[in-house]
């Protein structure tokens, strides 16, 4: 068996939920307001894998009414979870940390060893006993050891080691392991000359790591999960910003009416994001921009040296992928209000999924201010 758990954090929208409750998915949460949302969107019980670290006791005692499968971070949250929560669900997953560096046909893809999630692979085991010792009688293995990987053999690689660690903790142990989740990691290109995954070969390549390690362990009938984001959602979300400034100084600058609040990922990562200006889709890429928020920070940049086409005040700017982790990552620094969310549905038609901020919203927890009311005056 197989189960997407969509990972809430990366586009969390009740509107974007219920379509993939449609489809079957999960949801996998990481946070109270993860969890009620959710909820709200209809998941109930398993259908919810509730994946944290350093989580307060509140979490988990939620976690639990919900029925959702508890993912420990943690070997010292089980003594913390017995304390503040009280019996363990039947079935409960761990979090596994192989520590070193992951990498690919030699190429480093990530160092779990600086990562902060997970167990060693002794307190896996010491974990499991613990567990089996307080009445837990079905347990899940779980990992994340990159992000965004652009490769058809993360997943296949990643679920060898896990596939490897379950049949070995069976035995150890003597626990009925019934599911390995091998949570996210699968990419999406930014850039238009990087190569797609190829969903169809990492999953006959995870299939054929089952059939090698599972099956002759006695596992064949544990199922496996997945719990992508950017993969489900990157690709089909865009932030759309209008130019209204333009700049000439010692680079060419074009000022628009979003900024960093609105999408991160540049100025947090780096990050590429392709640019298109609406209705120059045509015309010759000969300008070079930095295409630029209004924070006052100076790494609030959408593009830097971007060879595009002429742009005027007025021209609607089109900036990629950014399903994922893009509003999710929206913050308001310098008072800068989040944008409104638009959902285009496959008939052509609109529909506003999430209004945008407004002045109102951003005051609300100032309300202990003795001039609260003279915030709202011009409102």
């Amino acid at each position: 068996g197989f189960k997407e758990y969509f990972a809430v954090k990366a586009t969390p929208n009740p509107f974007i939920l219920k379509i993939f409750k449609d489809f079957g998915f999960g949801c996998d949460c990481s946070s109270m307001a993860e969890l009620k949302l959710a909820s709200a969107a209809g998941f109930t019980g398993d259908e919810i894998m509730f994946s944290s670290n350093e989580t307060p006791a509140e979490e988990y005692r939620y976690a639990t009414e919900l029925g959702a499968i508890i993912n420990f971070d943690d070997i010292t949250m089980i003594p913390y979870y017995l304390e503040n929560v009280g019996e363990l669900p039947e079935t409960i997953c761990c979090r596994y940390n192989p520590g070193g560096t992951f990498s690919i046909s030699n190429h480093i893809m990530d160092n779990p060893g600086d990562s902060k999630y997970g167990m060693t692979r002794e307190q896996m085991s010491e974990a499991f006993m613990m567990l089996k010792q307080h009445g837990v009688k079905h347990f899940g293995i779980h990992a994340f050891l990159a992000s965004n990987t652009v490769t058809d053999d993360y997943y296949p690689m990643l679920a060898e080691q896990l596939f490897t660690l379950a049949a070995e903790l069976k035995k150890e142990c003597d626990v009925d392991i019934v599911f390995v989740n091998l949570s996210g990691g699968v990419g999406i290109p930014y850039t238009p000359d990087q190569e797609p995954n190829h969903i169809d070969r990492i999953g006959e390549g995870v299939k054929q790591a089952y059939e090698r390690v599972m099956v002759p362990a006695g596992l064949g009938d544990a199922k496996v999960y997945t719990e992508m984001g950017r993969y489900m959602m990157g690709p089909f979300g865009a932030l759309v910003t209008r130019a209204i400034h333009e700049k000439h100084i010692y680079k060419e600058y074009i000022g628009v009416d979003a900024c960093a609040a609105n999408l991160m990922r540049p100025a947090m990562y780096g990050s590429y994001h392709h640019i298109t200006v609406l209705g120059k889709e045509d015309q010759p890429c000969d300008m070079k921009y930095d295409v630029v928020g209004s924070l006052c920070e100076n790494n609030d940049k959408f593009a830097i040296d971007r060879m595009l086409p002429r742009i005027d005040k007025g021209d609607l700017i089109y900036i990629h992928d950014t399903g994922a982790h893009g509003s999710a990552m929206g913050y308001n620094y310098n008072g800068r209000l989040w944008c409104p969310e638009v959902l285009l549905h496959a008939d052509g038609s609109f529909s506003l999924i999430r209004r945008g901020q407004e002045l109102k919203d951003y005051f609300a927890t100032l309300d202990c201010f003795s001039e609260f009311g003279m915030l709202f005056e011009d409102n």
